[in-house]
């Protein structure tokens, strides 16, 4: 490798190297770097040049020969079929730069032909510029930065590619001070150069490096704009995310959007990330499955299923009707938006199937407590060969967690690791102990927790936490909600859950406690709210609602059902009215719970005999679940409730569930 190095070769390349400036051939195929001061990828590609170097050995009558041969061997790179570029490379009886260049493009790109790479580089004739970045761009990639900083050190050729393969390789790497020294050394620099930076810092979550880098930028384009963009919402920081985006001086892209809608839908912001997606509609931007999966995960999570069908034909009439990440989306779409016939059957009219499209499916029909279907869906999965990952066992837990299958669930945890090596993650002993504690199990939850081969985490706990509450084990629950609060200060529902435990027991000093210690630990509890959909517009309802303007006329309709419950023996939960009032408010107070409200407004507005889809951000009150029972029988429909836990199908005076939940 070091004869590569030797300063006589750089006179030898000019003692043999001759310009065919005067051979005009469309077909000349010069492999470049794509580190160029356009492009920001340390990839090498094939590009065009009349600047070409020939070997001492060729003959006028050859060279006519090379270009439609190195045509050949770039095609055959290009497909990926690098014996077949082989064969034509060996073949020929004169070669140039180009060819040799070309053949090493398509062989450094396996990490298993690196040692072949290496002998391929030693065995060019005249070596240039892009031979020398081809191979520097071999090493990043490999990640062996210890042989490429060597490389880069004694190459007798660099060019901004040169330094920015190395720049970019490092911030990838979240080596930033070494990005940085190489950075300054740069005598040089481009637009590459200054977006590896930024978007590196952002990276590493340093925006305050990332926004000195940018601001310094000579020029900005719209890969350092997205990048701040980016960082800013990771960080959640969306004011500032929303500043960098209205102040750009550069044409947005669809990444940059992407970024936008996607940054809404991760903080918590689904209705800003819609408005916006159909802004960029309106410019005529249009999405991919990337964006299409952040904005139907935002139809999701408001239940938006009108905007979700509209974003469905979409796709339909789009190069995307075939994307299986689109489709994907479109079924965990319909499956949280309740629709789960719709999703079956775009599940089914698929030609190809991965594994994330069958984990969309049976996490669907876990959510909607069809445990048996998940469970034959997932049998299914592995008679057509697809591999489950540890994604496809947290649905199939799931599914056994929401019917109470805990052998079921045992069975699966064991196979997990036993037959699949797939190990546990802290969601699939969120998924156990929840089984365990649900079933009444707690003690083996609580030895499962300490036999974790992790530290376990706020979920963990958070999860015991609730089964407390239903089994009324109020020393067990001192003890998970000590250990959430410690884990995560800051979690509202460690402090409610426990006060709703002392409630339902009518500890007020302990509820008063609690309540105290949250406010003195600056803790805000998440607000419950229900929301459904009547003639495409959205009614939010909060509980003792004051706002909505039918009120009276919800309040009317909810006595009206109280009495018809009360005949047919239903008996309000009192121990879900968490106030320290008398039993005739209590009474009062749950009948205006927001499901409650939610569910009466359902019945007032849409016509007799059709589904009312509720939708709510906080668990079902277990009052609301008996309630919403009776009135599915009284008012003969079918009402579905969906929590942050499932999906609830009330009909004929029965649930899904099970009353299982």
């Amino acid at each position: 490798m070091l004869s590569r190095f030797n300063i006589h070769r750089t006179f030898k390349r000019w003692k043999f190297r001759f310009f065919l400036r005067s051979v005009e051939n469309p077909d000349a195929i010069l492999v470049g770097s794509c580190l160029s001061s356009s492009c920001s990828s340390p990839e090498p590609s094939l590009v065009r040049s009349d600047n070409l170097t020939l070997q001492t050995t060729t003959k006028p009558c050859d060279q006519d020969r090379i270009f439609p041969l190195n045509k050949i061997i770039a095609r055959f790179v290009r497909s990926g079929d690098i014996d077949e570029a082989l064969r034509v490379f060996h073949g020929m009886r004169a070669k140039n730069t180009v060819t040799w260049n070309t053949l090493l493009v398509g062989i450094s790109k396996d990490p298993s032909r690196l040692k072949e790479a290496h002998q391929l580089f030693d065995e060019i004739p005249e070596p240039d510029t892009f031979s020398y970045n081809i191979m520097l761009s071999c090493y990043v990639r490999n990640g062996d930065f210890e042989k490429a900083q060597s490389f880069f050190d004694r190459a007798p050729f660099k060019d901004a590619a040169s330094w920015n393969t190395m720049i970019t390789g490092y911030a990838r790497r979240r080596e930033m001070e070494k990005a940085r020294e190489l950075f300054y050394a740069m005598t040089e620099k481009n637009e590459v150069s200054w977006n590896a930076m930024i978007s590196g810092y952002v990276e590493c979550g340093d925006l305050e490096m990332a926004s000195r880098f940018f601001k310094a930028a000579p020029v900005r384009g719209v890969v350092a704009w997205t990048a701040m963009i980016t960082g800013y919402m990771k960080a959640k920081k969306v004011e500032l995310a929303e500043a960098v985006f209205k102040d750009m001086t550069v044409k947005k892209n669809l990444v940059t959007w992407n970024a936008m809608i996607s940054g809404y839908v991760e903080n918590s912001r689904p209705g800003d990330g819609l408005k916006l997606f159909k802004v960029m509609l309106f410019d005529g931007i249009r999405p991919n499955p990337s964006g299409l999966s952040s904005v139907l995960l935002g139809c999701s999570e408001l239940s938006a299923l009108r905007l979700g069908r509209q974003i469905h034909q979409i796709v339909c009439k789009s190069i995307l009707c075939s994307e299986i990440t689109a489709l994907t989306s479109l079924i965990s779409m319909y499956c949280k938006c309740g629709e789960l016939g719709d999703a079956w059957k775009l599940f089914q009219g698929m030609r190809k199937k991965d594994v994330v499209a069958w984990n969309a499916m049976i996490c669907g029909y876990a959510q909607h407590g069809r445990a048996e279907k998940a469970l034959r869906l997932f049998s299914e999965m592995r008679d057509d060969n697809i591999r489950p990952d540890w994604i496809t066992f947290v649905a199939v837990l799931l599914a056994c967690n929401h019917s109470g299958l805990v052998d079921t669930g045992m069975q699966h945890f064991e196979s997990m690791v036993r037959d699949y090596r797939v190990e546990p993650r802290p969601d699939h002993y969120t998924c156990m102990v929840d089984l365990l504690s649900r079933a009444g199990k707690l003690d083996e939850a609580l030895k499962l927790i300490r036999s974790m081969p992790f530290r376990p985490h706020a979920a963990v706990f958070g999860t015991l936490l609730g089964a407390c509450r239903v089994h009324k084990n109020v020393e067990l629950a001192e003890f998970a909600a000590e250990k959430l609060l410690e884990l995560d200060p800051s979690n509202a529902a460690g402090y409610v859950q426990l006060a709703n435990i002392y409630a339902s027991m009518s500890r007020w000093e302990d509820v008063a406690r609690v309540r105290k210690r949250m406010k003195q630990s600056n803790v805000v509890k998440v607000p419950g709210y229900s929301w459904i959909e009547i003639r495409n517009k959205v009614h939010h309802f909060r509980s003792s609602d004051r706002i909505h303007p039918e009120l009276e006329s919800i309040h009317k309709k909810l006595k009206e059902l109280e009495k018809k419950m009360e005949l047919a023996g239903y008996i309000p939960e009192l121990e879900f009215d968490l106030h320290d009032v008398e039993e005739e408010q209590k009474k009062k107070l749950l009948l205006w719970h927001s499901e409650k409200l939610a569910v009466a407004f359902g019945c007032l507005k849409l016509p007799e005999g059709s589904r009312i889809q509720v939708f709510k951000n906080l668990r079902i009150c277990g009052d609301c679940h008996k309630a919403i029972k009776f009135i599915s029988e009284i008012e003969r429909r079918e009402i579905m409730v969906r929590d942050t836990t499932r999906f609830h199908h009330f009909k004929d005076g029965s649930c899904s569930c099970g009353d299982y939940w």
